[in-house]
């Protein structure tokens, strides 16, 4: 190291020893020796830097670092080294590299309160949101010119006719599962004939509606919010309302129009691939024609199933796009917010929308219907 940094540890004859520091203490020279004057096992009384040649911030903050953990005195510096050793030393801070952690028993109720909290205000945003809606909607009543029909059929092609391919195949793999594992058990009682009962009821009524809102909440809810999000952060919504455009009317009410009026329809289609695929095991698994199976389901299964899961269809639309379009208006700040309320659309959609399912299921077996 003939032109690098360099040292030596000098005997002090009884005394602590000396370190006497030599070369260019600078960042690009200084990597050399840094590990092993970490691990210097002496204990020297001084630092000797008068053999320095250059040196810079990070070599002024090595020598406070040894003098500090060796009790130790620099001398022999020159006055910019000098300089350089009371702005690193006045710079230097003592605090704790992370914060004290508080106990369990202080951290758990405190992180429970807060997620009540935010909780309460998300619950009154979104109230206010859907008044906001309201106001919207009324308005466009008065004003029906101003309604963007365009942009209501876009967006139920792109709700609707472009998730067909993916609901389909869920709602047929969903349908095939539920027939085979439903056939297995029913065989344990020489019931097999029931499983026409289980796929449809259960498709008709519950799965259909409620496995299509998930994957609604999943492609297009997350697509609101994003979309929405990225709107508000290049601020084309607070341009919108500079040029007097109402950012509910346009952007908002073609949202949740399209997801709540193609619910029903992708709730139905999702159900009678479902039965199809029920249809397929039952005529490969358990000798039932297929046309038979199909015809049965038509005999055992009550209408008011069918009407069941079509009333429900039309909420969970509401609820998706409400959630979505609430948190992509929440926006703001930079990009990782557009991730984070993406996240948290897709994940309060579905939440609301299997809480609100159960409600359902609760609120129809009390009317008969159950």
């Amino acid at each position: 190291m003939k032109d690098g940094a360099q040292y030596e540890l000098e005997d002090g004859g009884g005394e602590r020893a000396r370190l006497v520091l030599s070369g260019p203490y600078l960042v690009s020279t200084i990597g050399a020796v840094d590990d092993e004057l970490r691990g210097l096992e002496g204990d020297p009384k001084t630092i000797d830097l008068s053999g320095v040649s250059e040196i810079d911030t990070v070599g002024a903050w090595v020598a406070c670092n040894l003098a500090a953990r060796h009790n130790a005195e620099i001398v022999g510096a020159n006055e910019r080294a000098k300089r350089l050793l009371n702005a690193v030393h006045t710079a230097g801070n003592t605090a704790d590299i992370r914060p004290s952690r508080r106990p369990v028993w202080e951290r758990v109720p405190e992180r429970m309160g807060e997620l009540v909290h935010e909780f309460g205000q998300g619950a009154v945003g979104m109230i206010g949101f859907l008044g906001q809606i309201l106001l919207a909607t009324l308005s466009l009543i008065r004003h029906p010119s101003r309604f963007r029909g365009k942009a209501l059929v876009r967006q139920m092609e792109l709700v609707g006719v472009s998730s067909l391919p993916i609901i389909g195949l869920m709602s047929f793999l969903i349908g095939i599962v539920i027939a085979q594992q439903g056939a297995v058990q029913l065989a344990q009682f020489g019931a097999e004939t029931l499983t026409i009962n289980l796929v449809g009821r259960i498709t008709l009524r519950e799965l259909g509606v409620l496995m299509t809102a998930i994957m609604v909440a999943g492609r297009s809810g997350s697509a609101f919010a994003a979309q929405i999000g990225t709107m508000k952060l290049t601020e084309e919504v607070d341009a919108m309302r500079t040029i007097g455009i109402s950012p509910m009317e346009a952007l908002v009410i073609p949202r949740i129009l399209a997801a709540v009026l193609m619910m029903p329809l992708l709730g139905f289609f999702a159900s009678c691939i479902a039965i199809i695929g029920g249809a397929v095991i039952g005529d490969l698994m358990l000798g039932i024609p297929f046309t038979t199976f199909l015809a049965r389901v038509q005999e055992v299964v009550p209408i008011y199933d069918f009407y069941v899961g079509l009333a429900k269809a039309p909420v969970f639309g509401l609820i998706v796009a409400l959630t979505g379009c609430y948190q992509g208006m929440q926006v703001e700040g930079n990009s990782e917010q557009v991730g984070l309320k993406t996240t948290k659309a897709v994940v309060q959609a579905i939440f609301m929308v299997i809480v609100l399912d159960a409600f359902f299921a609760v609120f129809f077996t009390e009317i008969g219907w159950g």
